[in-house]
């Protein structure tokens, strides 16, 4: 019968008879020690201990705080939801209350009762755990806004994170990126994530539209307002009243329309061609374009306050081949929709495809790999798609014109996370097979990634 790994508990004590009466007292758990700054964030990093107990006389200046509060301050940084008690001297109260203030846990002074502190970490645990639960249940019954969103990318996950904070306001959000990089997908995320979730997300492209119609299409017009308008019809924005309105290629938008949107933004009220009444409208507006807007504004094809109004919140989407191991990552997602889709049961990606893959530089994007993968799966003779088959030739190496960096241990941290993500993305997200393709335990791939926020 195997028993329930010890739950790690870090104590972090330059004391070594103390350090090593708090592993004795709490041999109940998997007790991690650290003497100074350095050695404890290394443990945090690799075990995120739910619990820190932690001395704020630390080396080098063992009779000053600093040191301390240093660590403290980068252990909630590092883990906000770890918790921290922390010891001080017995006429500390000052710095104790300050320890809180920044986050800890709980406080106890020199000498204390191993009992006490021993009910204080139990406590510590409990609450751990519950906050965890929570998060959990509100996973669970929160809708993935950005479930068709494939990345490994931390920029990419970052922006994620963005789109979860601002979906929940009204703010307008302006989504910037290269054709094909996936900014209806961010807005329809925007939507999801939003109290407006369960009404209407309308999209128009205006660049798709002729001049003539946009107007129209947008803000509805009066039977009889023009030849052919048969009848009163409601245009886009009235349409997505209480929901979200996607205004793609707002570049594209003209001059004249420029200032009549720039009116419903301050207004929030519309008029149809031909009439004369306003219409009240409650609609949340997210747009996107692949231009450069400060250019067009410089050359007087977009209007400067309209930017201001449409750019209260900006998200600017990377170029897939700035996303580090997307493009393989996203390949084999694509490899197994579209398999499902034209019935040809289990297909894989040949290494030389993969490899094929990596180099390109996917002046389409998203898009382009898209199409270029479901070619592949329609046109492969057997269950592997080779490079063949995705038509991609050979691509030269990596520009090595990059910026060289001189800080050694960064640039191995660099080189080391680079390599483990194009692992990850190489084989799917499967973290047992990259393991084995890095010459690692799972385990150690694990430490890895968690030491570089890799989830």
């Amino acid at each position: 019968m195997n028993a329930e790994k010890p739950r790690p508990l870090l104590i972090v004590e330059d004391d070594p008879a103390l350090q090593k009466q708090l592993r004795w007292a709490f041999d109940q758990y998997e007790t991690l020690t650290a003497g100074d700054r350095e050695s404890a964030l290394v443990s945090i990093r690799r075990h995120r201990p739910p619990v820190v107990t932690m001395d704020l006389g630390l080396p080098p200046d063992a009779d000053s705080v600093s040191e301390g509060f240093k660590l403290l301050e980068d252990t909630l940084a590092l883990a906000p939801e770890t918790k921290v008690i922390v010891l001080t001297g017995q006429n500390d109260r000052g710095n104790a209350l300050r320890a809180v203030a920044l986050g800890a846990y709980d406080f106890f002074a020199k000498p204390f009762e191993i009992d006490m502190l021993g009910l204080t970490i139990e406590r510590a645990y409990r609450l751990y755990d519950l906050q965890q639960e929570n998060i959990r249940l509100r996973l669970m019954h929160q809708p993935d806004v950005l479930a068709g969103l494939v990345t490994r990318d931390p920029e990419m996950l970052r922006l994620c994170r963005v789109v979860e904070k601002v979906a929940v306001s009204n703010a307008t959000v302006l989504i910037l990126g290269e054709s094909g990089t996936g900014k209806e997908l961010i807005a329809r995320g925007v939507h999801a994530a939003s109290p407006r979730r369960k009404e209407r997300f309308i999209a128009i492209n205006c660049a798709a539209i002729p001049d003539a119609l946009l107007e129209s299409e947008l803000f509805g017009y009066e039977k009889g307002a023009f030849t052919g308008a048969v009848r009163t019809t409601s245009g886009k924005i009235e349409v997505a009243n209480g929901g979200t309105l996607m205004l793609d290629e707002i570049g594209d938008l003209p001059l004249p329309l420029q200032a009549k949107l720039l009116r419903f933004l301050q207004e929030r009220v519309v008029e149809h061609i031909g009439g004369r009444q306003e219409i009240p409208v409650d609609v949340r507006i997210v747009c996107a374009t692949h231009q450069d807007l400060g250019a067009l504004i410089k050359e007087g094809r977009f209007r400067e306050d309209l930017y201001y109004r449409l750019a209260e919140i900006v998200v600017s989407l990377p170029p897939l081949r700035d996303r580090q191991g997307d493009a393989a990552l996203l390949a084999h997602a694509f490899a197994r929709r579209f398999a499902d889709e034209q019935k040809r049961g289990g297909m894989s990606l040949r290494e030389d495809a993969i490899r094929a893959i990596e180099r390109h530089r996917w002046p389409g994007n998203v898009r382009e790999l898209e199409n270029c993968v479901k070619r592949a799966v329609i046109m492969a003779e057997g269950s592997q798609i080779t490079q063949n088959d995705l038509g991609l030739g050979a691509a030269a190496d990596e520009d090595a014109g990059e910026e060289m960096v001189l800080d050694l241990r960064r640039a191995r941290e660099e080189a080391e996370k680079r390599v483990i993500i194009a692992a990850l993305g190489r084989v799917g997200g499967n973290v047992l097979r990259a393991a084995e393709t890095l010459g690692l335990s799972r385990p150690t791939l694990y430490d890895l990634m968690h030491r570089y926020g890799l989830k």
